[in-house]
């Protein structure tokens, strides 16, 4: 694949992950125009997320049936419409509704690009080609609440909120021009049919935990709630049942539980949900306590992350390197400076509250930004080293699925206990406590770092 068809795979890639992080810092502009409520905001964040969740094994499954570059350009295009009916949404429900359809489009593009990467280069090649992936993943996650902020604030044209996701249009414009020029089609000789029991069942499973998590605060955890968690571990255990008979009779299941046998894979998926869970959770935090707590705009919200952004793309960037001497040690050293990095946060807090301004807060996240970056990219190269061509849709579905669950249940779990203690303990302490337990999910990144291949691919 040629330079410019690896850029507009990569663009690909970044838009579905900005767009998880662009409403953090929208979302009380979006209450204020639309009358919207603590519950329905829920699932303005939470249907995304859900959406693209579910669908994105499926999504990789029928890349590999019908062609990558083919649904690469259906997702695209489909992500481009729903932006704008983001955009354009009259009511609440209307937006919670599209962004429910945005997931899904997304979940349609982005197996294609790590599918797509994986059959078109090999080697060297590969490897830069994963580690970029990995530091756009990682990098969008952060600039996305950047541009947030800065579209909010700058207002286009008298469209305050809805620019954020109006600026999605004129991107996927360009991308689809390019991707018809450059990126390959590629596809399985054989491909399998849909598996549709391991479908049914895993969106039965991801909904019944994602669902209930990311609504319950809100809307006062009711019946259904709880009625919705205790179907989670029963369909979980019969959706593998399900795909483990079928392995065994020859078939082809959504999620092969062979492909769970390769320890890259299984390890670094391991690692991968308490990461995600950690960095989702902060990132919603942080984004309430700088305007609620701290009364900053949204371009100084914004501003407070320019140095995480930086030092992720300067950790990104000497990632490759770094893992050619070290192998996978990398990722231990990240996890160990993004603990100092949260360390010099919580310091932060304790002395400066509540006239903490963008320097106090500077060094830690920037420290945690760095140790961020030598995690994410090396980890989603190592896990992707080892999945077979012919499996390489499935196994990308698996790996970003298992990553956007945990981007999900963070922003359920350390944001609802963030928004649940706010009310009796204050939000200087309920920060604090927040950063202490994401403290505690990053030394369980570091243990199970130990546990990884040590060479890296």
């Amino acid at each position: 694949m040629r330079p410019l068809g690896l850029f507009t795979v990569l663009l690909g890639a970044a838009l579905p992950l900005i767009d998880f992080f662009i409403v953090n810092v929208a979302l009380p502009a979006i209450d204020a125009d639309l009358a919207a409520g603590p519950a329905t905001l829920e699932l303005i964040v939470g249907g995304y997320g859900v959406a693209y969740a579910v669908l994105l094994v499926l999504g990789g499954r029928l890349g590999d049936m019908a062609g990558r570059r083919r649904l690469f350009l259906i997702g695209m295009t489909a992500f481009g419409v729903t932006s704008l009916l983001c955009g354009l949404a009259p009511t609440a429900w209307a937006l919670v509704g599209a962004r429910v359809a945005q997931g899904a489009a997304a979940a349609l593009m982005l197996p294609q690009v790590l599918a797509t990467i994986q059959a078109t280069t090999q080697g060297p090649r590969r490897a830069r080609a994963m580690s970029l992936y990995g530091a756009t993943a990682g990098l969008s996650m952060v600039a996305g609440q950047i541009l947030g902020g800065v579209l909010v604030a700058a207002d286009v044209a008298g469209s305050g909120w809805r620019s954020v996701f109006l600026v999605n249009v004129p991107v996927v414009v360009l991308g689809l021009l390019l991707a018809a020029r450059a990126v390959p089609e590629t596809r399985l000789d054989r491909p399998a049919s849909v598996d549709v029991p391991g479908t049914l069942l895993l969106a039965l499973s991801l909904v019944s935990l994602l669902l209930p998590l990311t609504e319950g605060r809100a809307a006062g955890w009711p019946l259904w709630t709880w009625v919705s968690l205790a179907v989670f571990p029963f369909a979980a255990v019969a959706f593998y049942r399900t795909e483990r008979r079928a392995d065994r009779l020859g078939r082809t299941p959504l999620v092969p539980p062979s492909l769970l046998r390769l320890q890259s894979l299984r390890r670094g998926l391991a690692l991968v949900v308490p990461f995600s869970i950690g960095f989702s959770g902060f990132m919603f935090v942080i984004a309430v306590v700088l305007q609620q707590g701290l009364r900053m705009g949204p371009v100084e919200a914004g501003l407070a992350l320019v140095p995480m952004a930086v030092a992720f793309f300067g950790a990104s960037l000497a990632g490759p390197r770094l893992v050619g001497r070290f192998g996978s040690r990398v990722v231990t050293a990240g996890a160990v400076l993004q603990a100092v990095g949260v360390t010099l946060l919580v310091l932060a807090v304790l002395r400066g509250w509540p006239d903490l301004g963008l320097a106090p807060l500077a060094p830690g996240v920037a420290v945690a930004g760095l140790g961020q970056g030598l995690q994410l990219p090396v980890l989603m190269r190592l896990m992707l080293s080892d999945v077979p061509a012919d499996r390489a849709g499935v196994g990308g579905g698996v790996m970003i699925t298992t990553q956007q669950s945990a981007l999900a249940l963070g922003v359920a779990t350390l944001g609802s206990l963030f928004l649940a203690m706010v009310p009796s303990a204050g939000m200087r302490d309920a920060l604090v406590v927040t950063l202490l337990v994401q403290l505690g999910m990053i030394a369980l990144t570091a243990l199970l770092s130990l546990r990884l291949p040590r060479l890296v691919r």
